[in-house]
């Protein structure tokens, strides 16, 4: 690794929930933990195309706190220690509170830190060409530009916002003449046809001292509480966090600045903002399709169709979007599949829980699958990860039995420690608790059956 890269960090932001994907990606469980095809989740892969250029123990994931153990999950899978890497949000307050919280953490470490910034659930295709890229917008963050990478684009999108170039500056960039909002499609193909607008990808690259500066001049108000927060814990208290301007860094720096750089980019990005975008982006069958999971078709043609648990079958259909999860099936025209965002709300406010998580909750210690739901039982599966333990409570109209399927678990009821082996069971009745803690070296995994009394 070259010696001038030491300072630079790069900052992934792993916040939202990516409702334009539902069913599989939700409120905790977003997309950028999902691994929609192959063995890597979107976060995984984020992180694994930056290593080569950039150092992995700089890395820092800002992130919701909801998903804080989930994604230290991800990095350890692909061998990156977590240690302090992950900041959380007790809140969401958009892109600049965030870039400001990890600026500010990483300021206490390197007085002269250069960051770079990328959402967490971005694709990319043409990974040289990425790295290029990336070398040259350090240069320029070195050269005190707060640059952002330009997509450079190839059919008159309507979906996302432009940006202008105007003036040349080194390593073929342009000044930042205005950032403008999504246009229609007869503005978005003048904007094709004039060559220096650009599609706002969300990814930057700054000095951290200069976009200090350039807050202080145009967001004071921002600065001045973020720099009152006590981040002595690595985080703030929800209390204060939540008292920030909810303001992106468009709006806060960006479309104010006079430091504003804008580098050309064509590396086969995609923001994977909806099921459309995904099968844009994926390599395609004979019959046009992207397929995964159970799948078996006719006459099917130019579909995305996703399981994830049981058989899907198709007969003649084409354009269209069918994805299975263990609760849900979404159907839908793949041209108007981004409306599903209006599914969640309609979801949302009737309280059906499958806007928000999936039948499999991950926690910290491992995850919880309901298997079946009736009025006087649940059954549900656990599985605890090696060395983890957590607190089994029942409340006072409920007994719970745990039985074990595979390994080894240590219980703690009543003061009474006991090592339970595979085809053993506790019982608990109401009112008690029990701690239980996977001491092998294999997940746990162990059958609840939950009844009324």
């Amino acid at each position: 690794m070259s010696e001038d890269l030491t300072n630079v960090y790069p900052v992934l932001l792993a916040g939202g929930s990516g409702t334009r994907l539902w069913p599989v990606s939700r409120e905790l469980y977003p997309k950028q933990l999902v691994k929609f095809m192959g063995d890597e989740s979107l976060i995984q892969s984020t992180i694994k195309r930056l290593a080569p250029v950039l150092a992995t123990e700089n890395i820092r994931i800002v992130c919701g706190q909801e998903h804080f153990h989930e994604i230290a999950r991800h990095m350890e899978e692909i061998g990156i220690a977590s240690g302090d890497k992950i900041i959380g949000e007790p809140c969401g307050r958009n892109t600049a509170p965030a870039i400001l919280l990890a600026i500010l953490l990483i300021l206490k470490k390197k007085e002269d830190a250069v960051l770079c910034i990328f959402p967490a659930d971005h694709v990319i295709r043409n990974i040289d060409t990425f790295h290029a890229k990336l070398r040259s917008a350090i240069k320029l963050a070195k050269m005190d530009y707060i640059v952002t990478f330009g997509i450079t684009p190839h059919y008159p999108e309507t979906g996302y916002g432009y940006i202008e170039g105007a003036g040349k500056l080194p390593e073929q960039a342009f000044a930042l003449k205005r950032f403008v909002e999504k246009p229609d499609l007869k503005t978005a193909k003048y904007y094709l046809e004039s060559g220096n607008f650009f599609w706002n990808s969300g990814m930057f690259a700054f000095k951290a001292s200069v976009m200090i500066n350039e807050l202080e001049i145009h967001h004071p108000e921002l600065l001045k509480k973020m720099q009152q927060l006590d981040l002595t814990a690595g985080t703030a208290s929800l209390e204060s966090y939540e008292q920030l301007p909810n303001i992106s860094i468009d709006y806060a720096v960006m479309e104010k600045t006079d430091k504003g750089a804008v580098l050309p980019s064509d590396f086969g990005w995609s923001d994977i903002g909806s099921w459309k975008s995904l099968y844009d982006f994926l390599p395609k069958d004979a019959d046009g399709n992207v397929i995964g999971g159970d799948v078996i078709t006719k006459d099917t043609e130019n579909c995305f169709i996703m399981g994830y648990e049981r058989l899907i079958a198709t007969n003649s259909i084409q354009n269209m979007v069918v994805v299975e999860t263990p609760d849900s099936v979404f159907v839908s025209d793949i041209e108007t599949s981004r409306d599903v965002k209006s599914i969640v709300t309609r979801l949302k406010e009737k309280g059906r829980r499958e806007y928000q998580k999936h039948k499999t909750v991950h926690h910290h210690w491992g995850t919880f699958t309901v298997l079946d739901l009736q009025g006087d039982f649940r059954i549900a599966k656990l599985i605890v990860y090696p060395g983890s333990a957590l607190q089994i409570k029942t409340d006072t109209s409920a007994a719970k039995q745990l039985f074990v399927l595979k390994g080894k678990v240590k219980t703690t009821l009543q003061n009474q420690d006991k090592l339970l082996n595979k085809g053993q069971s506790v019982d608990l009745s109401a009112s008690q608790s029990a701690e239980l803690e996977n001491p092998g070296t294999e997940p746990l995994i162990m059958i609840e059956v939950k009844l009324a009394s």
